[in-house]
């Protein structure tokens, strides 16, 4: 096992893997940004290295900053958690480069499937379902426009080297195509220095479904189910719950079996997610893309599946094989995650940085938090929103949706504006009592309770 690891990290996900380094015994280094000097996985960790200014490109994005951090604390390992330098092969081969352990995929890996492209050519070759697209990378408007009429409109334009739907834009008709293509192109380009695209047959109003993978080195290989995560707004999830209830066991069997198959094809190791389209029907599925790294919405699949991935990840860069309950888990109950963000969701989603003045995280029974912050807190605008995740466990989906309600209800926090209210109404509509919602569905809601989607 390792003796030392650096978290390459900030907030709520940097919290969550100090905590696992210390069940492990593993001493902890935290790199932190002068923004975030006062925040909880900075107070938390063995050790802890300013690495620059507050806005991410500045620190956090800084890959000699973090090598030279972890060089001069002397670590085994550099866990990225989520987002960052997470999916970033270079970063992983800098560290082998270095000899410090990245707890992830290789880069090679890494690389293959953040191409979206290539990620598409691999589930093809592994038998994985993929949507009709283009035959590659889309090499000028012109060549969009044959491919759209090929496949028939609506189609869906997305970057190869994007992610939290960035990049992407659904193009409905011909007229709106090449607004569409530049739009696309040129976000992308910003977000991820590519502006590359490539283009898909559009599902109508599907259901987001992802199943998370665990592999070891030893060749073990297996899924913890699936995640739903249709509850979304512009392709930024909301609530998620584990498992779906739109996924019949002789789907989730199909599924499981494409996803072991694909990992298996492509030599994947450590944790990683595999992202599909679900049709309305719930009876066939596409693959989307990979992520190569631990989810946001990890925490609903430990409570079903009674595991500890982020201590799975370490002990899998370690060298260990899978734990045994992990390779053994089975389904008990249902649960439920609210992604608690500083914004108000009442003036179009604007973000609510600010000092935190009150603090009542909920609690009791089958209800988790994970956040790093605390009354007085300061929520800094340079990064992503997100300043708690409420997940809730039940018996039953039923028990979880009620058990929810009450643990929104009891959530207290002043000073900012947060999600909460919103994520309160939408769990007591009849659509998501009946699970009868896809990704469609939040716009909907908003327009019909006036809001801006």
């Amino acid at each position: 096992m390792f003796k030392k690891v650096l978290v390459a990290n900030r907030g709520e996900i940097a919290l969550r893997i100090i905590r696992a380094c210390k069940e492990l015994d593993v001493k902890t280094v935290a790199v932190y940004s002068e923004a975030d000097v006062d925040s909880m996985h900075v107070q938390l960790a063995d050790e802890a290295i300013c690495i620059g200014p507050g806005p991410s490109t500045e620190s956090y994005l800084k890959i000699p900053r973090i090598i030279a951090a972890a060089e001069i604390a002397n670590v085994d390992a550099i866990h990225p958690g989520y987002g960052f330098l997470s999916e970033r092969a270079n970063f992983a081969e800098i560290c082998r480069e270095c000899k410090i352990k990245f707890i992830g995929p290789s880069p090679e890996v890494i690389s293959m499937m953040g191409d979206k492209n290539t990620a598409r050519a691999m589930a093809l070759k592994s038998g994985v379902p993929i949507t009709p697209g283009s035959d590659g990378i889309l090499q000028s408007e012109e060549e969009a426009f044959e491919v759209a009429r090929r496949l028939g409109y609506p189609v869906m334009i997305k970057a190869t080297a994007g992610g939290g739907g960035r990049g992407m834009r659904p193009v409905l008709n011909e007229a709106t195509l090449r607004s569409m293509y530049q739009q696309a192109s040129q976000e992308a380009l910003k977000c991820f220095g590519d502006g590359s695209l490539y283009m898909e047959k559009l599902v109508e109003k599907p259901h987001h479904i992802e199943f998370q993978m665990v592999a070891d080195s030893h060749g073990n290989v297996v899924h913890l189910g699936e995640r739903d995560c249709s509850m979304q707004r512009r392709n930024q999830k909301i609530i998620e719950e584990c498992p779906s209830p739109k996924v019949s066991p002789e789907l989730r069997q199909r599924m499981g079996e494409a996803s072991v198959k694909l990992c298996k094809e492509i030599g994947y190791e450590n944790c990683g997610t595999i992202e599909y389209l679900v049709d309305n029907d719930g009876k066939n599925f596409y693959f989307m893309e990979m992520n190569t790294r631990i989810q946001v919405e990890h925490p609903i699949t430990e409570e079903v599946y009674g595991c500890d991935l982020i201590k799975e990840q370490i002990q899998i860069a370690a060298g260990w094989e899978l734990s045994h309950h992990v390779r053994n888990a089975t389904v008990r109950g249902h649960a439920i995650e609210c992604r608690i963000n500083a914004e108000d969701p009442f003036r179009n989603f604007a973000p609510s940085p600010g000092r935190i003045n009150l603090w009542y995280a909920s609690g009791g029974r089958g209800v988790r938090v994970d956040t790093h912050v605390y009354a007085g807190y300061e929520v800094p605008p340079h990064y992503d929103s997100m300043i708690a995740k409420l997940i809730v466990t039940g018996a039953t989906r039923d028990i979880a949706i009620k058990r929810m309600r009450r643990a929104l209800g009891e959530f207290m926090i002043d000073g900012i504006k947060t999600t909460i209210p919103l994520q309160s109404k939408i769990i007591t509509t009849s659509d998501f009592k009946s699970g009868n919602y896809d990704i469609t569905w939040v716009e909907s809601f908003l327009r019909e309770e006036g809001l801006k989607v």
